[in-house]
């Protein structure tokens, strides 16, 4: 047994001992390499003999020595760093799977917790784990007239009190009779004797051809000069108030607009928008709804669906999904869980361009009627005029007559023509199809409002095509702005578009 161990002992030394050596000889080589006294001698021997030259060349190699040095220094350190951090990351690696263990835990006990009071409220209503609250009722079962509390059953209150409210409801017809000029003066005065709020004459007229171009409105300019007050007044100019709804910066997508369905209560948080809308569905009357700051949010996220909806030219395709699947005792037109979106609604957004906000990007300035208020209306002695009963059937006849009867004259969209060439060639820039059919609704309900067509061709190019001009680089495009101004001049006639010769003019200040 000894003679083992004497063997063992000899076989280990052998691999101790060249360890030993190996970590000797690097700790004797790292000695040796910082060895200054060495390097000192070294140059003492033969400096009698160096002369300008070689102490030239001394001076490159005793750099180069010291790079190397410090060169190597450095990489010691950062290997041990490294090595640390490492260590310290497994360390918080594993200390976070613990508490992501634990966490895990705690959700399993919780979603067991919530099962067990599931099921108690199920027992309790006398359904079956997994039954809905109107599986197997009868649709005579669910009415009130047999003393039945549904109360539990409906998952849609707000639009259930819809239901009710408009049970015996019948389409009115107003008897209107006013034209579109009547009417800017109507709702001007109503704005000014019954809320106080002034407008001009041109501002009304731009509103009413914004609501005849496309169903959402944008309001944009400095705070305080009544863009939510705007579209606020129409709705009480209409006997309908508006539906506002205050845009918040955690808005990302549709349910924001219409609600969702909240699985542990199994009812639906319906929106005030939801319920105008559903609403609106019932009557022939005008209904506004107002995103009030719609930009403090990316209006693409929550407002995309709907910006695709409104862009179908069949408004029976106007449909959205609330709900995946139907009750017996859902709202009576939110057929298969889906909600027809109604022609007689308008969506208008008031935007503020600060750091709080985002862009506005071109999906939806393309899609919308931007107008800028940016000055208050004069005070003046306003008409008495009471809140008007409209038929949306009737609104919108007179915009169709108007678009019908007030075509852009083939001069002035020759005019437009060459004027899009021009842009083409000069700023890079073009517009599409959709703006070219936003300005035909536009300027004839303009002109019908009792504007001029070239005022109106005018603010649509400044608000809808110029307004593209901010994506360029100004100081690339200032020298081509007199061009332009000189162009415009010559080709519409010597200050007929004042709005985009004032904007361009605006923005090459700003270069």
């Amino acid at each position: 047994m000894s003679t083992f161990f004497r063997f063992l002992y000899e076989f280990l030394s052998q691999f101790f001992s060249g360890f030993a050596t190996m970590v000797k000889g690097i700790w004797n080589g790292i000695l040796k390499i910082v060895n200054i006294s060495s390097y000192i001698n070294i140059t003492n021997r033969y400096k009698s003999d160096f002369g300008i030259g070689e102490w030239v060349l001394f001076g490159i190699a005793s750099l180069i020595l010291l790079i190397l040095i410090v060169a190597f220094v450095l990489l010691i350190f950062f290997i041990i760093r490294r090595l640390l951090r490492f260590r310290k990351t497994i360390v918080e690696q594993e200390s976070m799977l613990e508490e992501i263990a634990e966490l895990n835990n705690k959700v399993a006990s919780l979603v067991q917790e919530k099962e067990d009071i599931l099921a108690m409220k199920v027992s309790q209503l006398g359904l079956k784990p997994g039954e809905s609250p109107t599986e197997g009722i009868a649709d005579s079962d669910l009415s009130e007239e047999d003393g039945v509390d549904q109360t539990t059953d409906i998952r849609f209150s707000k639009l259930h009190d819809v239901d009710i409210m408009f049970k015996d409801y019948k389409i009115q017809n107003y008897g209107n009779s006013f034209t579109l000029e009547e009417l800017v003066e109507l709702f001007r005065n109503f704005a000014a004797g019954k809320l106080g709020l002034y407008y001009t004459t041109d501002m009304i007229r731009l509103f009413i051809s914004a609501l005849a171009s496309t169903k959402l409105v944008i309001l944009q300019g400095i705070s305080g000069t009544g863009k939510t007050s705007l579209a606020y007044a129409w709705g009480k100019f209409l006997k309908h108030d508006s539906c506002v709804a205050s845009v918040q910066p955690s808005w990302r997508d549709r349910s924001e607009l219409f609600g969702y369905f909240n699985e542990f209560t199994k009812k639906f948080n319906e929106t005030d928008i939801l319920k105008t809308l559903y609403e609106a569905g019932y009557t022939d009357d005008i209904y506004t709804v107002i995103l009030d700051e719609m930009n403090i949010s990316r209006v693409e996220y929550y407002f995309a669906e709907m910006l695709s909806i409104l862009e179908m030219p069949n408004k029976d395709e106007w449909i959205v999904e609330v709900v995946s699947s139907a009750w017996k005792s859902d709202p009576k037109n939110l057929i298969s869980g889906k909600l027809k979106i109604p022609p007689n609604v308008w969506y208008i957004g008031t935007i503020n361009n600060d750091d709080s906000t985002f862009m506005v990007t071109d999906k939806v300035y393309d899609r919308a009627m931007p107008l800028d208020i940016n000055d208050k209306g004069k005070v003046f002695e306003p008409e008495d005029v009471p809140a008007q009963d409209i038929n949306y059937s009737y609104l919108n006849g007179l915009f169709e007559d108007a678009i019908a009867s007030n075509e852009m004259s083939e001069e002035m969209l020759n005019k437009i023509e060459e004027m899009d060439d021009y842009v083409i060639k000069h700023f890079r820039i073009a517009f599409g199809n959709r703006i070219v059919a936003h300005m035909k609704k536009f300027v004839p309900v303009f002109i019908a409002c009792g504007g001029e067509e070239v005022d109106g061709v005018d603010y649509f190019i400044a608000r809808k095509i110029l307004r593209k001009f901010e994506q360029l680089n100004i100081s690339y495009i200032r020298d081509e702005i007199d061009g332009f101004v000189d162009f415009l001049n010559k080709t519409f006639g010597e200050g007929k578009m004042k709005e985009c010769i004032e904007y361009v003019t605006r923005l090459k200040k700003m270069s």
